[in-house]
């Protein structure tokens, strides 16, 4: 069994070697070498061996009749060959013979044609070479002209086109390591004619507002006789200009000039009657030949990030004022000159390119600008006490804002700055005009204006509105009533009154408002300088009682001429002054204040002239009586009264309540100080004959008093001065004590006046008399009554005085 299973193993491995492509038999021997059966299969394989060999044999005794056949026929087909073999070399022979010309000449043919090859390849090659070389020297050439931008653009064609196509020669090598330093050095070069061009522009900032402010002020002068105008042309072309300047140079315009930065010079132009615009004396071609350099290298950002530095920078510069600025009003010129002239500037670069300044960035400038601006004019104008240069400061400033303002630029804080400096402006006013005041009244003579001719009358009445048809149909000579104060200081009320309407000019503000402002200032200087000047002349030194009533009369017509000032305020600012809300002038209440001031003034030192007399009151206390005897008025009573009389007499233009309340109150005055006489503690003992002395100094009072030196006085009202002291006086001569006791509290009490306090105070002093000469006299009956009789009363009036408090 088992050699049956190897026999059909064999053969299988028999039939698989020969089926089996020979690279792939290696597994199948293997097999047979692992088995047993190695000397079995070797003779298998040999049987098998045997077995093709007779086949093959027998294929071969098949076919070999045929092979002879083939062998034959070869055999003659190689005499044939032979045959064709020399026919052929012969041929060749010949055709080699006749070919040698021929390849002459293709040798020949050969040599021209790579000739030909050679020439178009160099054509081909100049072709590609000389652009480059022409663009080189062409940007060579825009080097030395310094055409900077056109040669960056030469430089990116040459190496982005031209080059590429030239291919690797030496020369394009040497260029393209060139091209970087070429860059570098137009980058350089522009950036150093920027640095020029900003230095520039700083030095002459100054002339480049000037112009523009010179512009804005030919401006105002069309604007104010052609209202069509538009504002926002002051100073700047129109923005259609700008534009088209801005479209004709691609981005954001083209450096169309290759001139040298700086400022254009003008002045060999020929003069004509418009003003050069500010943008016509500045060369901008650096900052556009530099930004589109700084574009096409990709630095355009790096470029204006220096720019707006280096701008900013300037901008500090320029507003830093100068430490004496305040002392010129040109300081202040060329101050707001510069600001003007920086601005101007950004606003032609903000106009005439495309994001290298924007909006927001000049409007940024401008806020810094008007910080430090408005800062820097309240320091500095702070230290001005000069009306004339803050007024022209004021101008000034208009003007700058409404340039700057033609640009496009927010100034509505310089305006209110203006508002601030007004009432700088007002305090300024009122010093000079306090001073003028002073001087005026330091130089008036307190006396009527003497009127000569109808030429002189009509010169103060023009200065003065006087109305007064009584002293209109007086010949001349003729005095006018006031002095040369009033209409110096009516002048000088209207002069102010124009001050500060100057102020208010080209401030946009309505009438009303002007009107407001003028009403108000004209209101301080009433009630505060000219209020404090008269014042000080009432209060003065030396003033006499005829000053004192001048002054009366001149503050009188001033307060009449109120509503001349009312209507002068209305005229020069065309507001009614029954408008609403409208500010009513204090001059009036100011001049009746100064008024009253005078009138006590008067009152006060015709007192203190009535106390000079009775200094010289030099009463004997302890006098005998006269007897039957008549007493005449002590000296300087007569003296007194016939002061007062001098005195009265001058009164006489006063107002008639002034005149009777000065005699009223001297009158009192002088009973007053009687009485203090007589009650005076240093006074301890009193005789009866000092009051009977006393008695007839009260009756010379008493007739001047009513002799009327002050018309208007109705009856004896002038002798109530001296009730008092008339009926204590009566009570002591006539002894009439019954009679006081009596009726005391009473209303129709004789001595309804007379105090029990002071008649207790005189009775001591009477008691104190009496005493003393009891002393040599005490025997005496009649003596020794009358003292007993004092003591009495005396005590009843203790009683009196001590029911009264209960």
């Amino acid at each position: 069994m088992a050699s049956v299973e190897t026999a059909a193993e064999h053969e299988r491995i028999l039939r698989e070697i020969e089926s089996t492509d020979t690279n792939c038999i290696g597994p199948t021997l293997r097999s047979v070498y692992d088995g047993r059966e190695h000397g079995l299969f070797m003779e298998k394989l040999d049987v098998r061996i045997r077995n093709h060999d007779r086949e093959i044999e027998k294929m071969c005794n098949h076919h070999f009749q045929g092979f002879v056949d083939s062998i034959t026929e070869l055999l003659k087909v190689r005499g044939e060959a032979q045959k064709l073999k020399s026919q052929v070399t012969e041929t060749n022979r010949r055709l080699q013979d006749d070919g040698k010309e021929l390849m002459g000449s293709m040798e020949e043919l050969q040599l021209c044609r790579v000739q030909q090859r050679n020439i178009a390849t160099t054509i081909d090659k100049l072709t590609h070479c000389l652009p480059v070389l022409e663009m080189y020297s062409r940007l060579q050439e825009q080097m030395r002209a310094k055409r900077y931008y056109p040669a960056l653009r030469t430089l990116e064609q040459l190496e982005h086109t031209c080059l590429p196509r030239a291919g690797q020669y030496r020369f394009c090598s040497i260029m393209a390591e060139n091209i970087p330093k070429l860059r570098i050095q137009i980058r350089d070069t522009a950036m150093t004619q920027l640095r020029d061009f900003l230095e520039s522009i700083r030095k002459h900032s100054d002339k480049i507002g000037e112009t523009a402010i010179k512009q804005a002020q030919l401006q105002r002068s069309l604007d104010s006789s052609v209202s069509t105008q538009p504002r926002a042309l002051i100073g700047r072309r129109s923005r259609k200009e700008a534009a088209a300047a801005t479209d004709s140079g691609g981005h954001g315009g083209s450096p169309v000039s290759e001139q040298d930065s700086g400022i254009l010079d003008v002045e060999d132009e020929e003069e004509d009657d418009e003003v050069p615009g500010a943008q016509d004396l500045v060369d901008f071609s650096p900052v556009y030949r530099c930004l589109h350099i700084y574009t096409v290298l990709g630095l355009r950002d790096v470029f204006e990030n220096y720019y707006r530095k280096q701008r900013r920078k300037q901008a500090r510069l320029v507003l830093q004022p100068h430490s004496n600025m305040h002392e010129t009003l040109e300081g202040y010129r060329q101050y707001f000159n510069q600001i003007v002239g920086f601005f101007v500037v950004e606003d032609h670069v903000l106009h005439t390119t495309q994001g290298l300044v924007n909006r927001a960035y000049v409007e940024e400038l401008w806020e810094l600008a008007l910080s430090k601006l408005i800062a820097a004019l309240r320091t500095h104008s702070s230290y001005c006490d000069n009306p004339d240069l803050v007024l022209d400061l004021k101008n000034l400033i208009v003007l700058f804002a409404d340039t700057l303002q033609g640009y496009g630029f927010p100034v509505s804080q310089l305006f209110d700055m203006l508002l601030e400096m007004r009432e700088q402006y007002g305090e300024i006013l009122l010093k000079k005009w306090n001073i003028t005041f002073r001087q005026v009244l330091d130089q008036d003579n307190f006396s009527p204006i003497p009127v000569s001719t109808e030429q002189e009358y009509k010169h103060y009445t023009s200065q003065f509105p006087l109305q007064d048809p009584e002293l209109d149909k007086l010949p001349f000579p003729k005095k006018l009533p006031f002095s040369e104060f009033v209409p110096k200081v009516y002048c000088q009320l209207k002069e102010f009154i124009y001050a500060c309407l100057k102020y208010s000019e080209d401030l946009h503000l309505s009438s009303t408002e002007v009107d407001d402002m003028i009403r108000k200032s004209t209101n301080v200087l009433l009630t505060r300088t000219l209020s404090h000047c008269l014042h000080y002349a009432i209060k003065k030194k030396n003033v006499g009682l005829a000053e004192l009533v001048q002054v009366i009369i001149n503050t009188t017509h001033l307060e009449q001429c109120c509503h001349f000032l009312e209507e002068f305020i209305s005229n020069i600012t065309n507001v009614p002054p029954d408008t609403a809300n409208a500010t009513k002038l204090y001059g009036t209440s100011t001049f009746k204040d100064a008024r009253h001031a005078a009138e006590e003034e008067i009152y006060t030192n015709l007192n203190a002239k009535i106390d000079q007399f009775l200094q010289l009151a030099d009463y004997d206390w302890m006098a005998a009586g006269q007897g039957g005897g008549t007493l005449e008025a002590s000296d300087y009573l007569v003296d007194l009264i016939a002061f007062l009389k001098s005195t009265f007499s001058v009164f006489t233009n006063l107002p008639g309540k002034v005149a009777q309340t000065a005699c009223m109150s001297a009158c009192k005055h002088i009973s007053t100080s009687l009485m203090q006489l007589l009650l005076d503690p240093e006074v301890r003992q009193i005789s009866v004959g000092a009051l009977h002395q006393l008695n007839t100094d009260v009756k010379e009072c008493e007739g001047f008093a009513r002799a009327g030196p002050v018309a208007g006085f109705q009856g004896d009202t002038l002798l109530l001065a001296f009730s008092d002291l008339r009926q204590l006086l009566e009570l002591f001569t006539q002894w009439d004590w019954t009679t006081y006791l009596a009726d005391y509290g009473k209303p129709t009490c004789k001595y309804l006046r007379v105090s029990p306090h002071t008649a207790l105070a005189l009775l001591e002093k009477m008691r104190e008399t009496s005493r003393k000469n009891n002393v040599f006299a005490q025997f005496r009956k009649t003596d020794r009554d009358r003292q007993k009789l004092i003591d009495t009363i005396i005590k009843q009036l203790r009683n009196l005085i001590a029911q009264h408090h209960a």
